[in-house]
């Protein structure tokens, strides 16, 4: 069998400008993924603001210093973590297969890899050779309208061409099942422009958006989210959390202790190194329904930075007890993510997203992710049996269970107030469940203590 070695050049973007950071190598069997290596270009390893792509499989401390090692992905996986990452998903593979007009999952690894473009997030970038330019697109403002008829072409499996081009730079850079595709607004601030679908049951963009809303009222860290029209199509507007602006070299504070949020005053835009919980855990995507967020919490606190590891895990438990009250099931290890914090040097547990609730009829619910003791069981009891990985107490994790409660259980007059249609609001209606319906009584009179 033929054995095909694709030679790439990776990129890491650091205070401000790219760098050549290292060389990938995929070895692929008839456009199957065998194997990936990896190796670091001396002088970034050594660099003084560089930063290791992961904390896992590709760190500094645990590679070794000889020059001319190849580094190989961790527990036999086939792949490095960061840069699968790095590299699309679902929508972002089909238009890619669009671009190259190729059958669906008919191409090798090494062109999904490659034709990400160079707005992937996070801070990778993958080309062909060290000397290539990373990609240019039109991605202002005024381009949302042809980018939400070209994704419309690329779901209908139609021709792409002419001033719909543009999705083939801006739509494939970011992973998930939804049309969508970057832009930049007015200021030149980045966001993620994610679009209705023709198969929709409900308008997601107007649900997804009051979701966040919502979550962030219980607690949880969300990215700016705002949704409009876009002739039929609903659009909902993600502020790219892996984005920041701040002048090259200085520091990521402003004069009175902020972060630099918007351009302006000489600030550049800088990227945010970004993994996603699959990477940090070390796992493929097959056994994520094997892990837990008791298990999440653990790697929190052994990669996160100490200064905001029990902050992180207190609100993973928050996400946790927010999905079980909402039926927010597609919570799996991609739809966790972890930002690099240049203000505290480490990663930390990235805000919210991909939180969509999943109308149901069935009174006995799962999660992705194991819950507690009882498995995958989406109950409040269940939650409860392990409160402690989550450095809670049992009166803590009983005071941010009736904190979240508080909130979702008025959700029919939060989504009302967000401009959601009333027809849609009585669609996801069977997604939301009273405290009456997850949790025992003894554990409903124990929440009223607290």
């Amino acid at each position: 069998m033929t054995t095909n070695n694709t030679e790439l050049a990776v990129f890491a973007h650091i205070d401000g400008q790219w760098e050549d950071c290292g060389q990938l190598i995929l070895r692929e069997e008839r456009d199957e993924l065998c194997t990936s290596l990896f190796e670091y270009n001396e002088f970034y390893r050594s660099g003084e603001r560089s930063i290791a792509l992961a904390p896992f499989d590709l760190s500094f401390e645990d590679t070794p210093v000889a020059p001319h090692t190849l580094l190989v992905p961790k527990n036999g996986l086939p792949y490095f973590g960061a840069l699968r990452d790095a590299t699309p998903d679902s929508w972002g593979r089909r238009v890619i297969e669009s671009k190259l007009n190729a059958p669906l999952n008919g191409l090798p690894e090494s062109q999904y890899v490659l034709h990400a473009s160079s707005e992937r997030v996070g801070m990778i970038d993958v080309r062909r050779m060290d000397s290539d330019l990373p990609s240019e697109q039109r991605d202002d403002w005024t381009n949302l309208e042809n980018l939400a008829q070209a994704a419309e072409f690329v779901e209908e499996g139609l021709s792409v061409a002419g001033k719909h081009c543009d999705i083939f730079a801006q739509g494939v850079g970011l992973g998930g099942a939804r049309p969508k595709a970057s832009v930049r607004d007015e200021e030149d601030i980045l966001w993620l422009a994610k679009f209705s679908s023709p198969g929709d049951r409900f308008t997601i963009p107007a649900v997804e958006c009051a979701t966040l809303q919502m979550a962030e009222r219980a607690g949880i860290r969300v990215p700016d989210v705002r949704f409009t029209r876009i002739d039929e199509r609903w659009v909902m507007l993600i502020r790219r959390f892996d984005r920041f602006w701040k002048l090259r070299g200085g520091p990521r504070l402003d004069e009175v202790g902020r972060m630099s949020s918007v351009p302006g005053d000489g600030r550049i835009e800088h990227r945010t190194p970004f993994i996603s919980a699959l990477t940090l855990i070390g796992c493929d995507e097959s056994e994520s329904r094997n892990v837990k967020y008791s298990d999440l919490a653990r790697v929190i606190q052994q990669h996160c930075h100490p200064s905001i590891a029990s902050e992180d895990m207190r609100e993973l438990y928050r996400r946790m007890i927010f999905n079980i009250f909402t039926t927010c099931d597609d919570d799996h290890l991609r739809n966790h993510g972890f930002l690099w914090d240049e203000e505290i040097c480490g990663w930390r547990l990235s805000p919210a997203y991909d939180v969509v609730p999943r109308p149901s009829v069935s009174s006995e619910r799962y999660l992705h992710l194991g819950v507690g003791a009882q498995g995958r069981l989406a109950t409040i009891d269940n939650a409860l049996t392990e409160h402690f990985a989550f450095s809670l107490s049992k009166r803590d994790a009983a005071e941010a269970i009736s904190e979240v409660w508080s909130v979702v259980q008025d959700w029919r007059r939060h989504y009302d107030a967000s401009g959601v249609d009333g027809k849609d609001i009585q669609t996801i209606a069977p997604a939301f469940r009273s405290i009456d319906d997850v949790a025992s009584e003894d554990v409903r009179r124990a929440l009223l203590k607290t």
